[in-house]
């Protein structure tokens, strides 16, 4: 948990991951900086890869990336029935708990049939740091754009809401992202939102943003607010550059 006693989510638009030269996983500064948030030595982390199905090579990745830092590690997964016998106090007893990307609207469902959704939000309110990339960042918010149903992004609205904000992601290196945020949050489907570049991560004490953080020099995070006429004005938000690599 974070020494803070502070609830925090640190949503990562993307770049959680490195790749090394031997095609494995290692985390990038973004992995450290969201460690760093507990306030550990050598805190307890736990990753969800629910939106991926739970997939075998996806939790060996995370067991190979996680395991380069200084972290007690485990994992929740349910397929085909919870790896542990208490999700609730499995989730409970972590420092920094971290969602892989994939499928957000599965990733919704699943946690709402077995209860995590309820577990995840008393974890956050009693200080244990969440953090996720993709649909583990996109998640935590009121909703965003999804590649769920398709390749052609579609508008998700019934996210967690642990923040009362929409949410980007992939917002530089994927075409459809930034233009359909834009209209879902101009036409009011959609809250005013927080997006992110790859590389950049969204931090969130409580309910308030109070800064991105990147290692990247040329990435940005934004505000994006509806303008009133039924349109959407975006405002950069430069984030802090985060030095070295994990």
């Amino acid at each position: 948990m974070s020494t803070d006693g502070q609830p925090h989510i640190l949503a990562i638009g993307g770049g959680s991951f490195l790749a090394d030269e031997r095609g494995g996983l290692r985390p990038s500064p973004l992995l450290r900086y969201a460690l760093d948030l507990t306030g550990q030595d050598r805190p307890r982390v736990c990753f969800l890869a629910t939106a991926l199905g739970d997939g075998d090579r996806y939790l060996a990745l995370g067991y190979e990336a996680f395991g380069r830092l200084d972290a007690e590690v485990s994992h929740l997964a349910l397929f085909p029935m919870p790896n542990v016998e208490d999700v609730r106090a499995h989730l409970l007893s972590q420092d920094l708990i971290y969602v892989f990307g994939g499928s957000v609207a599965n990733l919704l469902a699943l946690w709402r049939l077995h209860g995590v959704d309820g577990a995840l939000r008393e974890a956050w309110e009693r200080g244990v740091v969440l953090s996720g990339q993709s649909a583990g960042a996109l998640c935590w918010h009121v909703g965003g754009n999804t590649d769920s149903f398709g390749p052609e992004l579609a508008p998700l609205t019934d996210g967690l809401g642990f923040l009362p904000y929409a949410c980007g992601v992939h917002y530089d290196s994927e075409p459809q992202r930034r233009p359909l945020l834009q209209r879902l949050v101009g036409d009011g489907t959609l809250p005013a939102a927080y997006a992110a570049d790859e590389s950049v991560a969204l931090h969130y004490v409580g309910t308030e943003f109070v800064q991105a953080v990147a290692f990247r020099e040329s990435a940005s995070a934004y505000r994006v607010e509806a303008d009133g006429s039924g349109g959407a004005k975006e405002t950069p938000v430069a984030p802090r550059l985060l030095g070295g690599e994990a």
